[in-house]
């Protein structure tokens, strides 16, 4: 019982250290991106620099050029073109996609995700754990939070007209693993024998999906 009960402590201590981000010890920590230290996160400027266009962007006013892959384009806040967002705990994304284009089945290990749907009509939609599926198709200013970590998707249900929609994560670096590519994509690869048992496919499957994802 005793050994149980420590255990049970330690858990819990070391549960209430796990945090998306650390919060910020200062008002502010707009990102010296010249600086060339590696650390988690990035180092600040001197305060006495610190100007208003520190904290504005015009990173997402600018349309992005949907792929050929999927049919879509996702553009992101970052240290590099929005600095005082650094320590802030959040990002920023734009999202276009072209007619039937789709931002395919993701995951965000840091970070939940809210997208607001700005131009067009979205199916959007997550998984959780007992493999249970949420969809909503949204409609512009209508928005569907995404757990942190859950698969999740966004799809344009219209063929002619491209689509907008915009989202807040709630990490400075969400992180995003894409589920086809990360298993039929990585380098190395995963053994051919791993995916013909996981997706119940054959050698040819995995060899075509492999080329068709540019892996």
């Amino acid at each position: 019982m005793k050994n149980g009960l420590q255990l049970f402590i330690c858990l819990a201590i070391l549960l209430s250290m796990v945090e998306a981000d650390p919060e910020p010890l200062q008002d502010y920590c707009v990102a010296d991106t010249k600086s060339p230290f590696f650390i988690n996160g990035v180092p600040c400027i001197d305060p006495k620099l610190v100007v208003s266009s520190h904290f504005a962007t015009s990173a997402l006013a600018v349309r992005g050029k949907p792929s050929t892959l999927f049919g879509s384009n996702v553009t992101l806040t970052n240290t590099a073109n929005l600095p005082g967002l650094n320590t802030m705990g959040l990002t920023l994304a734009r999202i276009d996609l072209s007619g039937n284009g789709i931002v395919p089945p993701h995951s965000h290990p840091r970070a939940s995700e809210v997208t607001i749907c700005l131009d067009g009509t979205l199916l959007v939609g997550f998984v959780d754990t007992s493999g249970r599926l949420f969809t909503q198709q949204l409609r512009p200013g209508e928005s569907f939070v995404f757990p942190k970590g859950l698969i999740h998707f966004l799809s344009n249900v219209d063929s002619m007209k491209p689509a907008l929609a915009v989202s807040g994560l709630s990490s400075q670096n969400p992180g995003a693993q894409i589920s086809s590519l990360a298993e039929f994509t990585s380098k190395p690869s995963i053994p051919d024998e791993i995916l013909k048992k996981a997706f119940q496919v054959n050698g040819q499957d995995v060899s075509r999906i492999r080329k068709n994802l540019g892996g």
